[in-house]
């Protein structure tokens, strides 16, 4: 990661709340089309195992659309300090002109037009956990038969919804949505009292030691099994490069746990071997997490030509984090000759996919000079902004010290400080530390604003006067999601 701007300390401070939420959703009830066996005994259900494993959950049980919108824009704010954001959905759904809607209870339709207007669309749901800080998931288990097939008058009309299934999305990095039934499929609601979904994920949530990569693949497989392969799930999207389990593992957590190395390291024995029987398969997010325990020194496994060769695998493959590793290990020399020239097109490669932290690399490099590049402010700008707009939280912070010094005309003190919120909220310690400790390194305008971004949140009680005394750092500290 790189910053730009200013020196930022690097001390420890109080973690922040390592909280997972969640949002059920089930719609059953309906009021105008046909309703749903399962659906609320499924929401009601995959609530309870997920507080069983320490998610806050969220309810919402045959809410109308302005009950769910409501819900949605808590559930947002709350998302934006919690390491993983779920949202669950059962009930109706239905694809029109390629997009996705989930049906509330009260819909009522009259033509084609009504169906966006009267729905939750995808896109929306999406945007409900976009900002957790590490890890966000979509579940949709609603893909069954188009409720409004018959009411509809869909003559002449080519986007009328489709009889079945849901259509593909595609989530920003690091979001990852789950379909309870592929493309054109039907998900079934089962002889009992949940559909063979809802049942196969209920059982694996509570797995410890199951990595949520590999969780969703046993998801799948027990489905398939259910259902005498009628019915299959499927995942769109993708996930970070850090392991990540639902319900914990057993292992000791390592000390550095946002360090890939070490939670790789510490990964259960068992799902190293799946793993590795994955990469052989092709799967590039285990040659990645197989390529990260080789990177640790300390570790028995250390092997960094495996590494290099599993990440070249995944990097051609066309993964972007892979990319972005071994741009970074041809620029530092890791185990290989330095090769500058590779590193640029890497990073180049990852950028242009949109991983974040390859544009905001690609900022720090246009904007200083670097791998070879003449210093070139304005595109260095761009990257950044492209990585701020995904909320990468160094390309923020970079933005905000870019504004404060006055290198971006038409923006000021509103901007600089509406970034260092956004900075904090995605749980950057940096920020945190440099807000708490230096916060003189920003103008005093800078820092008025920041106040009254904090006042209209509910963080502050004091005044916006521009000094950062105790009830400053307080209210700084409770927006990065801290406590005392």
């Amino acid at each position: 990661m790189r910053f730009l701007v200013l020196a930022l300390l690097f001390c420890l401070s109080s973690p922040a709340l390592a909280e997972k939420v969640a949002m059920v959703i089930g719609m059953g009830a309906y009021q105008n089309v046909p309703g749903l066996k399962n659906t609320i005994n499924d929401a009601n259900r995959v609530g309870q195992k997920l507080e069983q494993v320490g998610f806050k959950v969220t309810y919402a049980i045959d809410a109308t659309q302005a009950q769910l919108l409501q819900l949605m824009d808590r559930f947002s704010f709350e998302s934006e300090t919690a390491d993983v954001a779920l949202v669950y959905f059962a009930g109706h759904g239905v694809e029109v002109s390629g997009e996705n809607f989930l049906i509330p209870v009260d819909a009522k339709v009259a033509n084609i037009l009504d169906v966006a207007r009267v729905s939750i669309s995808v896109n929306q749901i999406l945007k409900t956990v976009d900002h957790a800080r590490k890890m966000r998931i979509v579940i949709i288990d609603a893909c069954r038969n188009n409720p409004f097939g018959k009411l509809l008058p869909v003559e002449g009309l080519n986007d009328a919804p489709k009889a079945q299934g849901l259509a593909a999305v595609n989530p920003e990095q690091g979001t990852l949505v789950a379909f309870a039934a592929s493309q054109g499929q039907v998900a079934m609601d089962g002889r009992g009292e949940n559909s063979p979904y809802a049942t196969a994920l209920m059982e694996a949530v509570v797995q410890p030691n199951l990595e949520i990569g590999l969780m969703f693949r046993r998801v799948r497989d027990e489905v398939l099994a259910a259902t005498e392969n009628k019915q299959l799930p499927w995942t769109d999207g993708s996930l970070s490069g850090e392991p990540f389990y639902l319900a914990g593992t057993s292992a000791a957590a390592p000390e550095a746990a946002d360090d890939p190395r070490l939670a790789w390291a510490a990964a259960p024995a068992d799902t190293e071997t799946r793993m590795r029987a994955l990469a052989e398969e092709g799967d590039t997010r285990s040659m990645i997490g197989l390529a990260y325990m080789a990177q640790n020194p300390d570790d028995s496994r250390y092997d960094p030509k495996l590494a290099f060769d599993y990440m070249s695998r995944a990097a051609k493959a066309g993964e972007a984090v892979a990319q972005f590793e071994l741009a970074q290990i041809y620029e530092r020399g890791l185990g290989v000759a330095p090769d500058p020239t590779r590193a640029l097109e890497l990073y180049q490669a990852a950028a242009d996919q949109g991983l974040p932290d390859a544009l905001n690399d690609l900022g720090f490099l246009h904007f200083q000079g670097g791998l070879g590049l003449a210093p070139d402010q304005a595109l260095g700008i761009e990257y950044f902004q492209k990585a701020a707009d995904q909320r990468q939280p160094e390309a923020m912070f970079n933005m905000a010290g870019m504004i404060d010094a006055g290198f971006i005309k038409g923006q000021g003190p509103a901007q600089a400080a509406a970034y260092l919120y956004d900075a904090l909220r995605a749980g950057s310690q940096d920020v945190l530390d440099q807000l708490t400790t230096n916060a003189d390194a920003f103008s005093a305008k800078t820092r008025v604003e920041l106040q009254k971004i904090l006042q209209k949140r509910d963080f502050l009680k004091g005044k916006a006067d521009g000094q950062f005394g105790p009830s400053a750092i307080s209210a700084i500290r409770l927006a990065y999601g801290l406590t005392g």
